[in-house]
């Protein structure tokens, strides 16, 4: 038997590509309608006799039922890891991501709301597991060794096979002066993304995953959801006008290695597919000005009001927040 991680299939490659890189196998399981993230019933639905872990996805900066999720796996005795790569500043009922998981995953690429360019950090109150982590980043070396430069030369010695992934300290300096503004920085993003929120939340063919109530999301993207059959011309209009426009995401097991991997079908995974074939992704961050937001807003509203009727075209019922 191989071990199995649930995960959701609604996020980026990454979460996927880093349980088979670990030996283990990928249960995909469906997610929310109304968020996009992982849909804790469903979790609770897979779980076998080879089930080791669940990962979560905090998808755009929102925080999964973690309580919901860490009830489960204490009952069932499994880890609880959280890929919170999009939500550094995210609470949901209080907790922050890490607080219910053995262990939370975080990105500082260039693109998150905490950035150094690259790389990442683990958090984990786990002794044994800090202690590992420690050595799989540099190589599998004791963790004496990285002072062989600014302490007097002792010995050192590699304990297992680990990688070249140690965040340098230039990187660490830059997230450093990051931390007093990210909270500014989150009120900002949530300002700009209510109103999103508002302004289209009279399009009867365009919707948007909602933030429940007790969350505070980081607010990293910002998407609305449009019918399948209009989200490419709509991708390739608003290019056209000149707005930065993105797809987050396709879902997981319909892109091509995971087809020939483990052939799921399409329908696997409802809810994640109509958000993959629906989903557009709109500019949001914190330098972005007032009038700039309303030049993006305005190109979505003449997009939609140039929809031809069509009896082909199925909307999209997810959230309208």
């Amino acid at each position: 038997p191989q071990d199995e991680v649930i995960t959701t299939p609604m996020t980026f490659v990454a979460t996927a590509n880093a349980i088979l890189q670990a030996g283990a196998k990928v249960r995909f399981v469906d997610v929310e309608p109304d968020t996009g993230n992982i849909d804790v019933d469903q979790v609770a639905a897979a779980i076998n006799l080879d089930t080791r872990v669940v990962l979560p996805v905090h998808l755009y900066g929102l925080m999964a039922d973690v309580d919901g999720l860490a009830d489960l796996c204490h009952q069932r005795s499994l880890i609880m890891i959280e890929d919170a790569a999009h939500a550094a500043e995210a609470r949901r009922e209080g907790i922050r991501p890490g607080q219910r998981g053995q262990a939370a995953c975080f990105s500082f690429y260039a693109t998150k709301n905490l950035t150094c360019g690259e790389g990442g950090a683990v958090a984990t109150d786990d002794p044994a597991m800090a202690d590992a982590l420690r050595r799989l980043r540099s190589h599998g070396l004791l963790k004496e060794a990285a002072n062989r430069y600014t302490e007097k030369y002792q010995h050192w010695d590699m304990l297992e096979l680990g990688y070249k992934a140690n965040l340098s300290d230039i990187q660490a300096a830059l997230l450093v002066g990051q931390l007093p503004r990210l909270e500014a920085q989150r009120q900002r993003r949530e300002e700009l993304a209510r109103r999103y929120e508002e302004a289209f939340v009279e399009l009867s063919d365009v919707s948007y995953p909602i933030v429940p109530r007790g969350a505070d999301s980081a607010r990293h993207l910002f998407t609305i959801w449009v019918p399948p059959a209009r989200r490419e011309r709509t991708l390739a209009e608003l290019q056209e006008r000149g707005i930065g426009i993105a797809v987050n995401y396709r879902a997981v097991h319909l892109l091509t290695y995971y087809q020939r991997r483990f052939g799921l079908p399409r329908g696997s995974f409802p809810n994640a597919e109509r958000i993959g074939d629906s989903t557009l992704t709109l500019p949001l961050y914190p330098s972005m000005t007032d009038d700039e937001q309303q030049q993006v807003i305005d190109a979505v509203r003449a997009v939609v009001a140039g929809w031809a009727p069509s009896r082909n075209v199925v909307a999209f019922s997810g959230a309208a927040g």
